[in-house]
């Protein structure tokens, strides 16, 4: 089990950057498995929760959600935070992906019902452009393989 706190220990600046786009307001899509393995695609929110090395990366499900359904019976999730600006095809400070699987935290606390999940990290993505803005920029994270990055024209 890899937490969001492990991750931000392992790699702070990069995490940092990760936390920016996830906490900037723009829809953030997440891909789960259907019953029959095809995929599907639904809105969702993000918190960070806790402190330190424990920090998670958590979201939830609301009561009957297909996608609260998907995640129970296989945890596989894929999320993607998109451009800020789609519009005029600037890609700011990027989009990120993060994989992993959704761990079952029971129901919500609070005015909201509904199903609470953890995510157990395999993979934070992102992709943008370099300082000189004339180059893409891949840069993507494990567990087991840390920090990578690759540039390309």
């Amino acid at each position: 089990m890899t937490s969001w706190g492990e991750f931000r220990s392992a790699e702070p600046e990069f995490a940092g950057l990760a936390e920016r786009i996830l906490q900037r307001g723009v829809a953030l899509v997440i891909a789960t498995l259907r019953a029959d393995g095809s995929p599907r695609v639904s809105g969702i929110e993000v918190v960070f929760d806790g402190s330190g090395v424990g920090t998670q990366l958590a979201f939830g499900s609301m009561p009957g959600a297909r996608k609260g359904a998907d995640l129970r019976r296989d945890p596989r999730f894929a999320l993607h935070a998109a451009p800020a600006d789609q519009s005029g095809g600037d890609l700011g400070e990027g989009d990120l992906k993060v994989s992993g699987r959704a761990v079952w935290n029971g129901p919500l606390s609070g005015p909201v019902a509904g199903d609470g999940f953890r995510v157990d990290l395999t993979e934070v993505a992102w992709v943008g452009l370099n300082d000189a803005r004339n180059r893409l920029v891949v840069r993507w994270w494990t567990p087991s393989s840390g920090l990578r990055s690759v540039e390309r024209e």
